[in-house]
């Protein structure tokens, strides 16, 4: 199995060969790159001559192009196929990875030659792109420990080791938690009120373990509409306390997260005290656009400030609905069940009924003709090997035929593969002296699968998210960046990388485009205008009860990362806390939210997911552009394409801004979008 030529890990002149690779092609794959990443590391520590682009930072970028194509499908494929020899190699390798990187962001040879790069007269002749590789690379070094002394760094090294494991399984019991999952139903009674699209589905999911009735997962699909229609408290209740209650100390033993976060939190804080930071959050800000934490607090209570009024008349409302079904104390298993009930009476629609409208083949093709406009591409399908056959491939062409990029769509919710929806790189755009790439990108969902043939239709919120993916994904493709480390979306600050995609979503509330988009499933007419204007005047319903559920867990998180102890390990208490400040709906004190907090505990957010809000500021502010000069606009998607899309981390993300908006970013926009002004 070392054999190069056969392993499809290996193959660099085509696109992934996903129906080919095998676990067993994982360990060979990775062994063979890291050791040929440390033969050109050596000969670039003894490199002699003087420094240059070509000599030294070249080297050290190919050398993470080839390790991160290869891992990048792995990465991949544990997410979207996960079983238990894939997800075994892929931990064994994880921590090879994680040993790697720290070796190199530890070198103190390859550390002073780029010291000595930036104050040359060569790094003075760089662009904006390569003096930003060499700045980032020396910010990297820093917070990698390179200036610790040898024992501290073998410590702060084994440090990120456990890392990497405690986040692998945090997320692994999250997945076997939901996966495990199922409440076998065979009372009809308990199905009242439930949409017919999703009655088949679990009539289908019982069917498929050959049972009566019908069986509840905690999939998105299934979860989020039982919650919302289901007459049944009960019914409501079971699944609530299911979904709020997984992989914590409430569900099974083996899957519960406690001991992985306050392991996690643990080691993150002795992480930023080894390199003198006081703690964890001061430690990730240093790569973001805000400069503290006290900065980010201030700003997300001033929102909650902003929100909170909002939100008491929005539970208000809850609660009289509520009493008038009988119902003295809302519960939490209640909130979506009474919300929906008050937007069909309030705006005389359900979102079942607008679902009806979004038929998959129409959402796409509206989507594609937006962007294809604004930015004078081409989408087209295209044939590719893929890890399962609902994944579509599509290739993105310029107006002079040339391919600037491509992308897998992975729609749709299936068992073993993982919650959420996300934007991945599969390959990014490079140029080096010898060979150059197109970026490639996974874009991922989690929507409801068509069942017994027929086609699948989504929900508003669905094709807000498909949007949202697909904002990240043209911030991937559309880079006009070829120095490897800056392009796309790598080198943005971590709280600006939103804001590309929460752009996109502004237009899902367009009437343009969703008259273009939208085809009703059995009549094929458009969404009649009427039916827009009430989806439209429900846009900002309950937004300050979704404002302060935002802002809770963006304190939440950069509370947590900036006061944690370990030895109280008080992480309920800290979130206790928040909502005692803000919130306006209190879920049950068996609610154990962290334990599913992937975000933070498992993806790259931890004192980051303020990021959500704070870029939704910038990309309501941009999309205000766009508003003043009709929305679909060509010349405005000519400089957002340009200055924001284009640019990826080769300048800093407010520099970008400023280059397309004229100014610094304002809130204005992002209160008056959401109806808080």
């Amino acid at each position: 199995m070392n054999n190069k030529a056969n392993n499809p890990l290996l193959v660099r002149n085509f696109l992934p060969l996903f129906s080919q690779i095998k676990p067993e092609h994982i360990t060979p794959a990775i062994d063979i790159i890291l050791d040929d990443n440390r033969r050109v590391i050596l000969g670039i520590e003894n490199l002699s001559e003087k420094l240059l682009w070509e000599n030294f930072v070249e080297p050290l970028q190919k050398c993470d192009e080839k390790l991160s194509r290869a891992w990048s499908q792995v990465n991949h494929l544990n997410a979207v196929v996960n079983n238990k020899d894939l997800r075994d190699e892929y931990n064994k390798n994880f921590l090879k990875i994680t040993n790697y990187y720290s070796e190199i962001s530890q070198n103190e040879i390859i550390y002073k030659k780029f010291k000595q790069l930036k104050n040359s007269l060569e790094y003075k002749s760089f662009n904006d792109a390569r003096k930003k590789v060499v700045d980032d690379e020396l910010t990297g070094f820093k917070l990698g420990g390179v200036g610790l002394p040898t024992n501290k760094k073998k410590e702060f090294k084994k440090i990120k080791e456990e890392l990497s494991s405690l986040t692998s399984k945090f997320e692994e019991n999250l997945l076997d938690a939901t996966n495990n999952f199922q409440l076998h139903v065979t009372d009809p009674m308990k199905m009242k009120g439930l949409p017919e699209d999703i009655i088949a589905m679990v009539k289908n999911n019982a069917k498929q373990k050959k049972l009566d009735g019908w069986l509840f997962t905690l999939d998105f699909p299934c979860y989020i509409p039982t919650l919302q229609y289901a007459d049944n408290r009960e019914l409501r209740k079971e699944m609530y306390h299911a979904y709020a209650t997984k992989a914590s100390d409430l569900g099974e033993p083996l899957l519960d997260n406690t001991k992985n976060i306050n392991d996690i939190l643990t080691l993150k804080s002795k992480l930023a005290k080894m390199l003198n930071y006081s703690d964890y959050a001061s430690m990730s800000l240093e790569t973001k656009m805000a400069k503290s934490s006290n900065d980010v607090t201030n700003f997300l209570y001033d929102l909650a400030l902003k929100a909170k009024s909002f939100a008491k008349k929005d539970m208000l409302d809850l609660t009289n609905e509520a009493s008038k079904n009988g119902i003295i104390d809302i519960e939490a298993w209640d909130i979506a069940y009474f919300s929906e009930k008050i937007k069909q009476q309030r705006f005389n629609f359900s979102d079942q009924e607008i679902k009806n409208y979004f038929p998959k083949h129409k959402v796409l093709t509206g989507l594609f003709n937006i962007v294809e406009k604004i930015y004078s591409i081409y989408i087209t399908p295209k044939k590719a090997d893929t890890w399962n056959n609902l994944v579509e491939f599509y290739e993105i062409k310029d107006k002079k035929n040339n391919l600037l990029g491509q992308f897998y769509l992975d729609l749709y919710a299936r068992k073993n593969k993982r919650g959420g929806a996300w934007m991945d790189e599969a390959i990014s755009k490079y140029k080096f002296l010898e060979e150059s790439s197109l970026p490639v990108a996974y874009l991922t969902c989690n929507f409801s699968p068509p069942v017994n043939n027929t086609s699948s239709t989504f929900t508003h919120d669905e094709v807000i998210t498909l949007f949202h993916e697909f904002g990240h994904g043209l911030h991937h493709l559309l880079t006009e960046i070829e120095e490897y480390s800056v392009s796309g979306i790598k080198g943005v600050e971590w709280d600006a990388v939103e804001l590309p995609s929460q752009f996109m979503e502004n237009f899902c509330w367009e009437w343009s485009v969703v008259q273009s988009m939208s085809e009703h499933s059995l009549t094929k007419s458009p969404m009649p205008k009427s039916l827009f204007d009430k989806l439209y005047l429900s846009k900002n319903f309950q937004s300050g009860m979704q404002t302060l559920r935002q802002v809770e867990f963006a304190l939440f998180d950069i509370i947590l990362h900036s006061t944690y102890d370990s030895s109280s390990n008080n992480v309920m208490g800290i979130l206790e806390d928040i909502r005692n400040k803000i919130a306006v709906i209190k879920p049950p004190s068996w609610n154990r939210f962290p334990h599913s907090f992937a975000h933070i505990f498992s993806g790259g957010y931890a004192a980051g997911y303020y990021s959500y809000k704070w870029a939704e500021v910038l990309s309501a502010d941009a999309y205000s552009l766009f508003e003043e000069n009709g929305v679909i606009s060509p010349l405005i998607g000519k400089s957002f394409k340009q200055e924001i899309l284009g640019r990826g981390g080769s300048r800093p993300a407010l520099d970008s801004f400023i280059a397309f908006r004229g100014r610094e970013p304002k809130i204005d926009a992002l209160l008056k979008h959401s109806g808080l002004n």
